[in-house]
This record gives C-alpha cells, sequence and structure tokens, in this order.
C-alpha cells in the first residue's frame, strides 16, 4: 500500500480487525520511512459495476461517491454512522446481486432515496431536491405531501396494533 504522505510503497500493517458490521476490515498502517500513520479498509466486491448515465456514459461504480452524497443528505442530522453503513453496505449489495453489472443511475438514485427515507426524512428530502432536480417550492411541497401521506397511512396501523399488544 502506498503511503499517502510520501509515496513509499513500503508500509507496514500494524493491527487489523473487522468493522462493526463485518463488512470490512479496517487495517491500522505506518509508513517507516517517514513515519506517517493511515487508515486502510478492504471489502469484498463481487463484481465490477459500471453505472450507465442518463446521458449513456458509462462509468465504473464508485462506492466513495455513494457515500459522499449521502453524507451531504445527512449533514447535521442525527443519524448514527453504524446505520449509515448499513444502508450504504446494503445497497452496494443490492447492485452486485443484480443480474446485469451494467446499472442505470437512476436505479442507484431510487436505492439511496428508498434508505434515506427509512433514516431520516430531511435528508430523503435534501437527497430528492437534488437528484430530481427541484426547480420550483412547489417541488417539494408534493414530495412533503408524499411524505406525509405515508405517515398517515402508517399511523392507524400503529394505533390499531397498539391496543392489541395491551389487551395480550
Amino acid at each position: 500500500m502506498r503511503c499517502p504522505y510520501c509515496s513509499s510503497l513500503d508500509t507496514q500493517v500494524k493491527d487489523s480487525r473487522p468493522t462493526d458490521d463485518h463488512s470490512a476490515i479496517r487495517r491500522r498502517r505506518v509508513c517507516p520511512d517517514c513515519g506517517g500513520r493511515f487508515t486502510t479498509f478492504e471489502r469484498v466486491q463481487l463484481r465490477e459495476l459500471i453505472v450507465v448515465k442518463r446521458s449513456g456514459r458509462r462509468i465504473p461504480f464508485d462506492r466513495d461517491k455513494l457515500e459522499r452524497s449521502v453524507e451531504i443528505a445527512l449533514r447535521k442530522r442525527p443519524v448514527e454512522a453504524d446505520r449509515v453503513e448499513r444502508m450504504i453496505n446494503g445497497i452496494v449489495r443490492q447492485l452486485e446481486s443484480m443480474g446485469d453489472g451494467e446499472i442505470p443511475s437512476a436505479t442507484i438514485g431510487e436505492l439511496v432515496m428508498d434508505g434515506l427515507k427509512n433514516l431520516d426524512d430531511v435528508a430523503y428530502v435534501r437527497f430528492a431536491s437534488v437528484y430530481k432536480n427541484f426547480r420550483e417550492a412547489k417541488d417539494f411541497e408534493s414530495l412533503l405531501g408524499e411524505l406525509s401521506g405515508d405517515e398517515a397511512a402508517e399511523g392507524p396501523a400503529r394505533r390499531q396494533a397498539a391496543p392489541a399488544r395491551e389487551n395480550g
């Protein structure tokens, strides 16, 4: 592994352990040339994924880009990092398990929106506003109406389930 500080190719692993969700191995490294310390992560990759953009352009799937876009949507939101990591790992597993190695960017966007909707409504709206290219306030109103409709649909089911638990 190349040292990010001095570009030396002779780095040493000082510590290795699995991440909390066991989806990767975290390696703590040190460079004997400059003394720099850094961390790397090793993950299983089932296949090479190609993202097909709306323009038809094909680019390699970049997990880091996915993580950055989710982090931007979740900025200053009270969501635990391990929940975010589980969501991203789930999206990547879904993409890798699809039959084709070429994934439309719209599919990735929809998976992210579904994941964010379950994590945090504000992050969901932030991501949707960029992903769906909102231009007017009514675009937000429409999306918020959908969110309110989802919560209203879940509300009666929760109220009906609560008395059943109390009686049983």
